[in-house]
């Protein structure tokens, strides 16, 4: 199944799930984000991927406090 980042709290309240796959979950959604982009892309749809992409990130840190803040901290 292909999710996106309308699934955050959907894939936040799996029970099933093991927190590793949350994680990498949503750094799939955050990858086809990126990959998606191309050089023509306009700076009003890199500037929306880059929102999109920080609500990936906090979801990550509700998960695991530390790697999401080491990655909101990496953001430029």
């Amino acid at each position: 199944m292909d999710y996106s980042v309308e699934d955050i709290d959907k894939i936040l309240n799996y029970k099933t799930w093991s927190d590793k796959k949350k994680i990498d979950t949503l750094l799939f959604i955050d990858c086809c984000l990126y990959t998606n982009m191309g050089k023509e892309s306009t700076q009003t749809e890199r500037h929306a991927t880059k929102v999109k992409s920080r609500k990936l990130y906090k979801a990550i840190g509700k998960i695991d406090t530390a790697v999401g803040k080491q990655i909101l901290n990496s953001l430029d």
